[in-house]
């Protein structure tokens, strides 16, 4: 019998926590055993990892302060105009890789059911037509709507040739036991051994058998950047286990190379200064605190944090939204670049002399 992927992220729904360990193949949201080891409940430790503990523990854990005034200036400095968006129009458009065997970066987006990763592709694809416009299946549940691998090219509004960035999509994680992502499954994306299309399966994890598979992935078909994707207004209620499963997680995709920033989403429904205005979301205190709450969830520094606004019932665009995704956007492919040049040979520029034999 063939032996079944050996890394697995589960959540147990004894203690609405997630572990991660050498056991049967079960996706997030499977239920399995605890780890045999534990700290004291509702502590966090020096990477940031979030310990167990009850429901009624977690929002006290994760408890946002009160209203506070906002900040007379911005605590990231970012200019809301529209020629800043025309700039960074024009320096997403611009970009390509700075490696010569690819032409564009594949950047997963990697969260939980309902953070906002469709929605993220579908408001960068707006910006870009010129309209609103909801190209990646958005859906509403509480069960993820994406269930497949699907890469999106971002082209203008004249449908000219796309610009050097991909945004791929996977299923949420956490979905249930019967539809949730492992951990096998998620790096293998990453190393570019999964076939466009794929629909992932608990029962069926990626191997050389599948129908696509990749086994020899070039530099082009791997994953060049990881954007985790989490709700603003969910941080108060996600398992606190969740904690250690990103950072575990975290752990094997540094192990590739590959460098990861994190998308906040969601942030109008926390903040209703910034739902009103979105040029206040660097004046506001309580982005500010819940962006420190996501980095101790993923045991990231917040400077690698963006807070973003997706359209959802909008049917114009507006300027202040637009320079915060195109913000995103150019936060993402810096670090993707970072990831090129890791991968580039470097020339010392020494010669060494012919050996005669």
């Amino acid at each position: 019998m063939e032996e079944r992927n050996k890394y697995t992220f589960g959540l147990s729904s004894s203690s609405g926590g997630f572990s991660f360990g050498n056991v049967s193949t079960r996706p997030f949201g499977g239920s399995v055993a605890q780890p045999a080891t534990s700290t004291t409940a509702g502590t966090i430790d020096d990477l940031g990892t979030v310990t167990t503990v009850t429901s009624a523990e977690t929002k006290s854990l994760f408890a946002l302060p009160a209203a506070r005034p906002e900040l007379k200036s911005q605590w990231r400095d970012v200019k809301w105009t529209e020629e800043q968006k025309t700039s960074l129009m024009k320096t997403v458009s611009s970009y390509k890789p700075s490696c010569e065997e690819v032409t564009q970066a594949r950047i997963l987006l990697l969260g939980p059911v309902s953070s906002g990763k469709s929605s993220f592709i579908s408001s960068v694809q707006s910006v870009f037509s010129g309209r609103v416009t909801n190209r990646a299946m958005v859906g509403s549940s509480s069960t993820s709507f994406t269930k497949k691998l699907q890469s999106f090219k971002i082209r203008d509004q004249k449908g000219e040739d796309p610009n050097g960035l991909v945004l791929c999509d996977v299923m949420g994680l956490g979905d249930g036991e019967m539809t949730g992502l492992t951990l096998h499954d998620i790096l293998s994306v990453i190393k570019g051994h999964v076939p466009e299309g794929h629909k992932f399966s608990p029962d069926q994890p990626v191997r050389s058998e599948t129908v696509g598979y990749v086994k020899r992935p070039s530099l082009k078909d791997k994953i060049h950047c990881v954007a985790f994707v989490l709700n603003a207004s969910k941080v108060l209620t996600y398992p606190t286990g969740l904690s250690t499963t990103f950072q575990q997680l975290r752990e094997h995709i540094s192990d590739l190379g590959v460098h990861q920033v994190a998308l906040l989403t969601h942030i109008d429904q926390i903040c209703k200064d910034t739902a009103k205005d979105v040029s206040q979301v660097y004046k506001s205190l309580l982005i500010q605190e819940t962006m420190k709450k996501a980095g101790a969830l993923l045991g990231m520094s917040t400077s690698y944090i963006v807070p973003v606004k997706n359209y959802s019932s909008e049917l114009d665009l507006d300027v202040n939204t637009d320079v915060l995704l195109l913000s995103a956007v150019d936060h993402i492919l810096q670090y993707a670049d970072l990831y090129f040049q890791d991968s580039t040979p470097q020339h010392t520029g020494l010669k060494l002399d012919k050996i005669e034999v």
